[in-house]
């Protein structure tokens, strides 16, 4: 099963296609173009290189949220446009999902984390289940660092863009009970969208396109200001 997944809910976006579980290549661009600039002529060059066709493929994947309103906006777009121009099925994986496979042989539990703005965290809690693929435990939400901190009363890992930011206060404040990652596992990868994707379309799920939209967790601005008035 061929498989092209991409990512835009951070500003880090990549690109991943994939044969069954077989990684065959990735783009990872870590630059201050903006997604719509940058997306369809990488998915041009990675189908280039790997000499495929949208017609070789047999799955699309995404990750859906949460992240970036706009990025998200973006990505889904464009693989939804790409799904009805092909008639592919398509994969919807959570962002946290894809972040949490990053390191699937984690023996603790896992909270991913995203940089949320606004002072807060997405996150949710998650520990490896079988086929090392993520088990989620707990909804996804957006919380501050504080609280986050409150509830890691164990060995636990995290893994996430947020460490940037939070990283100092959480070692500070968990100490031994904290975990981290090398730092190029707490970027989204595509791959990791493409692999928990692959799993999802060898068993037949998949979106159903019309409706597929992204997961924010919380409000946009544009619709608190909405609620305001």
């Amino acid at each position: 099963m061929k498989i092209l997944a991409i990512d835009t809910s951070t500003p880090v976006g990549s690109i991943a296609i994939v044969e069954g579980a077989l990684l065959k290549a990735q783009h990872i661009l870590n630059i201050s173009a903006t997604h719509n600039q940058r997306l369809l002529p990488g998915i041009d060059r990675i189908l280039t290189d790997a000499d495929w066709t949208l017609d070789d493929l047999d799955g699309l994947a995404v990750s859906l949220g949460p992240g970036s309103f706009t990025g998200l906006r973006i990505g889904l777009s464009v693989v939804k446009g790409l799904a009805w121009a092909t008639g592919k099925p398509l994969a919807g994986v959570p962002t946290l999902d894809a972040l949490a496979a990053n390191v699937p042989l984690s023996p603790y539990p896992i909270y991913p984390v995203l940089d949320a703005r606004k002072g807060e965290i997405y996150t949710a809690l998650y520990r490896i289940g079988d086929e090392q693929v993520p088990e989620r435990l707990t909804p996804y939400v957006a919380i501050k660092p504080e609280k986050l901190a409150d509830l890691i009363s164990e060995k636990t890992l995290l893994v996430g863009d947020a460490l940037l930011r939070y990283g100092d206060y959480l070692t500070g404040k968990l100490g031994d009970r904290l975990h981290l990652v090398p730092p190029h596992l707490n970027v989204v990868h595509a791959s990791s969208v493409a692999w928990l994707a692959w799993h999802k379309l060898r068993r037949g799920i998949h979106e159903d396109i019309s409706s597929c939209t992204p997961l924010y967790v919380r409000p946009s601005e544009a619709e608190l200001n909405r609620m305001s008035e």
